[in-house]
């Protein structure tokens, strides 16, 4: 039987940040195994319940259960109560978090202070840096998005200047399924020097294989999530700024890292300080080690 088992609402970034806790946890006691579950429906969870109280040998095992996203709130605290597991959440719940045994939230949905909290620089990820290959650059384009205003001719231009400050690295591009499809008529009209990979073409583990080996990384600000990645896998990360929708999570987040020297812009280079070194963010190593800290599995 698995000793996790985590729920899944089927959005790949959600899943992502599941698998990374799991195969953090499995970097560190290889013998965890787990299963995949979908969110269940009322009928499913209440046939599970009345299970429990008639034939308790008859159901599925599992120590803890992990889960990201609100469709998989209700199924994680029935699986928890009827299997006995402890629950952990990869995100800011939508209902109390008393309910949930651990909840680990990124620091720009200024988590509550308690005991059951763990705050973390963005979502989890399944990143693990590697040998670096020099001279190496690439280019994540995200596209409209409700935080931040989508200016397709100054991101073309921030590229065009991009390229023209460092003609020395082989520069590699990959899209998004947000990005419209006239940037990418727009950014082979201008010629530019880069290596074009659109986002069909790539599989589920192409991204974190080339951040892994990539030395430098920019990222158009709305593709938060790939920001964390990035620093996560060890590169030099560089914003691609965009108009943002007023002052919210998102937008502090950003702030807090340009403010502690991690990311740069074309505006805003980094401040070198040879005395300072900033290790790669391992936010599901360090999880993972409180997890297994707290004897769960």
């Amino acid at each position: 039987m698995p000793d996790i088992c985590i729920v899944s609402d089927g959005k790949p970034g959600h899943l992502n940040q599941s698998l990374g806790l799991l195969e953090a946890l499995q970097r560190q006691r290889g013998d965890i195994s787990y299963s995949l579950s979908a969110p269940q429906s009322w009928w499913a969870l209440s046939w599970l319940v009345i299970r429990h109280f008639f034939n308790r040998h008859s159901l599925p095992h599992a120590k803890v259960i992990i889960a990201a996203g609100h469709r998989t709130h209700l199924t994680m605290l029935v699986y928890g109560w009827v299997l006995g597991a402890k629950k952990v959440l990869l995100m800011k719940p939508s209902l109390p978090l008393r309910y949930f045994d651990l909840c680990l939230i990124p620091e720009h949905d200024q988590p509550a202070e308690q005991p059951n909290v763990i705050e973390t620089w963005g979502v989890l990820n399944r990143i693990v840096p590697a040998q670096k290959k020099a001279g190496t650059g690439l280019l994540l384009i995200g596209g409209p998005s409700k935080h931040f205003s989508w200016d397709e001719p100054s991101v073309l231009d921030q590229l065009s200047s991009l390229l023209s400050k460092y003609p020395q690295l082989d520069w590699t591009l990959t899209t998004s399924r947000r990005t419209p499809s006239s940037f990418v008529t727009q950014l082979q009209t201008r010629k530019l020097n880069i290596k074009l990979i659109p986002h069909e073409e790539t599989g589920l583990d192409w991204l974190p294989s080339e951040l892994a080996v990539t030395e430098h990384c920019w990222v158009t600000e709305d593709s938060v999530s790939m920001v964390y990645e990035a620093l996560t896998a060890g590169c030099d990360v560089g914003l691609i700024t965009l108009a943002s929708h007023g002052e919210g999570r998102l937008h502090h987040g950003l702030a807090r890292l340009r403010a502690s020297n991690r990311v740069s812009s074309l505006q805003q280079p980094l401040l070198l300080d040879k005395k300072i070194v900033l290790t790669p963010f391992a936010e599901a190593q360090r999880c993972a080690a409180l997890i297994l800290k707290k004897g769960w599995l």
